[in-house]
Parts: C-alpha cells; structure tokens; sequence
C-alpha cells in the first residue's frame, strides 16, 4: 500500500523526489503519513480537498481488499 500511495502522490506533484511515505501500525490500523514539498502541498489537496478525500478512499478500499484498516495523514 505504501508503494501504491508513492505511486498516486509522485504522479501528482511537480517535485517528485520530495515525496516520503511513512507506515506505521496503530491499534491493528495502518496509518501512512504523506510528506510533500510544501510548493506540492495543494496538488495533493486539491479544491476543498477533493484529491485528499479521494486518495483516502482509494486507500481505504484498497485496505479493505486486503483486509486491515488504513487511513492517509497528509503532513507538511
């Protein structure tokens, strides 16, 4: 999952080596932590968030498929 969000978050962005994902366990749910450079910080969020809330649901289902709880913080 986390080479998957690389994946999405790098297509997106103009400064691709700035992207870092970080997974960490909580409670049996992985929380993977997006960094992109803070020039990228909107191409990530989009208008009112629309990307943000559609990267977290593809996330979630894609969680889902494989049967573990997932969510996305997106940090600067």
């Amino acid at each position: 999952m986390k080479e998957l969000l690389t994946y999405i978050a790098r297509s997106l962005v103009d400064n691709p080596e700035a992207v870092v994902v970080s997974e960490q366990v909580l409670d049996g749910e992985t929380v993977l932590e997006l960094q992109v450079a803070p020039e990228d910080m909107g191409k990530v969020i989009g208008r009112q968030g629309r990307i943000a809330k559609w990267i977290r649901v593809l996330m979630r289902s894609v969680g889902q498929r494989q049967g573990t709880r997932v969510s996305v913080e997106i940090t600067d």
